[in-house]
């Protein structure tokens, strides 16, 4: 079993199975990852303890981050290797009218330089598309739907930050979109592991199914046969 689902009780894991939840999506013949705010306003910077990490950004998760890192990147490599779309999404510039807030969350202070900006390890190659976004979800008020039709793709695999915010936001508007629709559960992370482990208990329930890298590595290899 894996450690988010030690985290939720068996008799509700019984429960919702026998309501009919926790299915099952099947995977479509052209996924597009999309890796959702990995952004040092989210991780902190390496080395930092969480506390250090939030005196800084605010919003930052801490070390959780960067034990994620090197399997988001592996993640992304796989999407790489396949020539399939890599989709990177961070806060819209502040020059965006009614820009907003994706939470309803007070910050103390306005985000210090390098906020926004992606870490060494993450950043996109030349032809993969940064989406500025103003909300949670990546599909609010943004063409990501529009970019997606027009590349024909019918499967959403969603990773990065933070499990219980933007990730979940994006993947139920990716979901009412009609799209195939994956988690990659160790490539997410959020500064709270229960909420990251509730968050994918309900995504994987309704909205999406929940995969570690390494069963999504080898749905990708079925793809590929």
């Amino acid at each position: 079993m894996k450690d988010w689902m030690k985290q939720i009780p068996a008799s509700e894991l019984a429960t919702y199975r026998s309501a009919g939840f926790l299915t099952e999506m099947t995977v479509g013949s052209n996924p597009a990852l999309v890796v959702v705010d990995v952004t040092f306003a989210f991780t902190g910077l390496e080395g930092q303890t969480l506390e250090e990490s939030i005196a800084t950004f605010g919003s930052a998760c801490g070390p959780v981050s960067w034990e994620t890192m090197p399997r988001i990147v592996r993640l992304i490599d796989l999407f790489r290797a396949r020539q399939s779309p890599v989709i990177f999404t961070r806060a819209a510039e502040d020059n965006v009218p009614f820009a907003g807030k994706a939470t309803k969350s007070k910050r103390s202070k306005a985000p210090p330089p390098r906020a926004n900006d992606f870490p060494d390890a993450v950043t996109p190659h030349a032809g993969e598309w940064v989406l500025g976004k103003t909300r949670a979800s990546a599909f609010f008020q943004t063409p990501l739907l529009s970019y997606l039709v027009q590349k024909k793709v019918d499967t959403l695999v969603f990773c990065g930050v933070s499990t219980s915010g933007c990730v979940r936001a994006s993947v139920v508007d990716g979901f009412s979109n009609g799209f195939a629709t994956f988690v990659v559960d160790d490539c997410c992370f959020d500064r709270s592991p229960f909420a990251h482990a509730a968050n994918l208990f309900d995504m994987d329930a309704k909205y999406a199914s929940v995969v570690s890298l390494d069963e999504w590595s080898a749905l990708m290899g079925e793809m590929s046969a």
